[in-house]
C-alpha cells in the first residue's frame, strides 16, 4: 500500500471520519488537516468537491506538506518503539536469569504431561468400562479443545520466539517473523 497515495484519496475525499475508516488515525489526521486548509469544521465530499477547485494552492501545499510530517512523525514513533523493544530483547537474552532460560522449556514439559496424564485416564477408563466418566470427558470436549487450542497457541508462540532469538544471538540481527517473511514474499511477486 502507498501512503502517499491513501492520502491523496483520503484529502480528496476530504471527510475526516472517512478518512479514519481508510487510513486508521492517520487517515483521520489527514482528513482534519484538509478541513483546517479548506477552513470547514468537518467538509463533507460533495463540499470537498466544490471547494479543492477554488482552494488556496500555498493552503493545500501546507496542508500536504503537514500530512506528510504527520507520517514522519508516525514513523519515528514506531522507530523508537521498535528500537526500545529490541534493545530490551537484547538486554533479557543476554541475562543469565535461571527462570529466562527455562520458563518455555518447562511449560512444555507440563503441557506434554498434561496430555499424556488425561490420555491415560481415557484409556483407563475405556479399559474398565467406566462409562460415566467416559461421558464426563466427552462433555468436556469443547472445553478442553478450547484449553489446549489456547495452551498449544501460546507454546507455539514460544517456541517460535525461541528460535528468533536463537538466530538473533547467532547473526546478530532480528530475524524476521512469518507474517514479515509473507509480506517479503508477496512483494517480491508484484
Amino acid at each position: 500500500m502507498d501512503w502517499n497515495d491513501l492520502g491523496k484519496q483520503v484529502i480528496a475525499a476530504g471527510a475526516p471520519l472517512l478518512g479514519t475508516a481508510l487510513g486508521g488515525p492517520l487517515g483521520g489526521a489527514a482528513g482534519n488537516i484538509l478541513a483546517q486548509a479548506l477552513g470547514s469544521a468537518a467538509p463533507t465530499p460533495a463540499a470537498v468537491q466544490a471547494a479543492l477547485p477554488a482552494a488556496d494552492p500555498q493552503k493545500l501545499a501546507e496542508a500536504e506538506a503537514q500530512w506528510i510530517e504527520t507520517i514522519r512523525a508516525e514513523a519515528e514513533t514506531q522507530r523508537t518503539a521498535i528500537s526500545e523493544t529490541q534493545a530490551t530483547i537484547r538486554a533479557e537474552i543476554g541475562s543469565d536469569d535461571v527462570v529466562q532460560r527455562w520458563w518455555r522449556p518447562a511449560y512444555a514439559w507440563e503441557l506434554t504431561l498434561e496430555c499424556a496424564a488425561l490420555w491415560a485416564v481415557l484409556i483407563h477408563e475405556f479399559w474398565t468400562g467406566d462409562v460415566a466418566t467416559i461421558n464426563a470427558l466427552v462433555g468436556a470436549t469443547a472445553l478442553l479443545v478450547t484449553y489446549w487450542g489456547f495452551r498449544f497457541g501460546v507454546l507455539g508462540v514460544y517456541i517460535g520466539g525461541r528460535t528468533r532469538e536463537k538466530v538473533s544471538a547467532a547473526t546478530g540481527q532480528d530475524a524476521p517473523g512469518a507474517i514479515e517473511k509473507l509480506v517479503k514474499a508477496v512483494v517480491k511477486k508484484k
